[in-house]
């Protein structure tokens, strides 16, 4: 069986918010990505992981947009997929930024996050990487948002903040 050669490009988010007992803080301090894909068994995919940013994505602005646009150009050549932890406040503008962008990259990009931090007992976090990754490996190329179960592909995905998922614009 052929290795898959993966790319995770990290920007922070609620996933990656750990809690400071000094500071009494919850925030993005260091990514837990590697914590996370530890406790999975991943024979033969190659990940290769690469912090773009560390940020509460309500902080994200567009340069950062396009350093994560940028590093998805980068590695695509490299990759046979691109896996994207990101915020999920501002998930679905990174999302619409890159297809816009890169509307035909040349392996699946997908982007994922988690509703709560992958510290808290009822995070979302791992069942969400572990999704994402198997979402990267079936799907064609293009730019898409793996979560709870779904995978939807950009352009036209939203965050229904009522329901704490992710879904298409016309399914509201």
């Amino acid at each position: 069986m052929r290795t898959m050669k993966l790319t995770l490009l990290t920007t922070g988010g609620t996933i990656d918010k750990t809690y400071n007992e000094h500071k009494g803080l919850l925030a993005n301090f260091a990514t837990v990505l590697d914590r996370i894909l530890a406790g999975l068994r991943l024979p033969d995919v190659e990940i290769e992981h690469v912090e773009v940013l560390n940020k509460d994505s309500l902080n994200i602005d567009t340069s950062d947009r396009e350093k994560i646009c940028q590093a998805v150009l980068d590695y695509q050549v490299q990759s046979d997929g691109i896996l994207i932890t990101h915020g999920t406040d501002t998930l679905e503008t990174t999302g619409e930024h890159l297809f816009q962008a890169i509307s035909k990259p040349r392996v699946p990009v997908v982007l994922t996050g988690a509703m709560r931090p992958y510290e808290f007992r009822d995070s979302d976090a791992v069942q969400n990487v572990t999704e994402s990754l198997m979402a990267v490996r079936l799907l064609q190329p293009g730019i898409y948002v793996a979560m709870h179960n779904r995978v939807l592909q950009f352009p036209g995905v939203v965050k229904n903040r009522e329901r704490l998922i992710f879904e298409k614009a016309t399914e509201q």
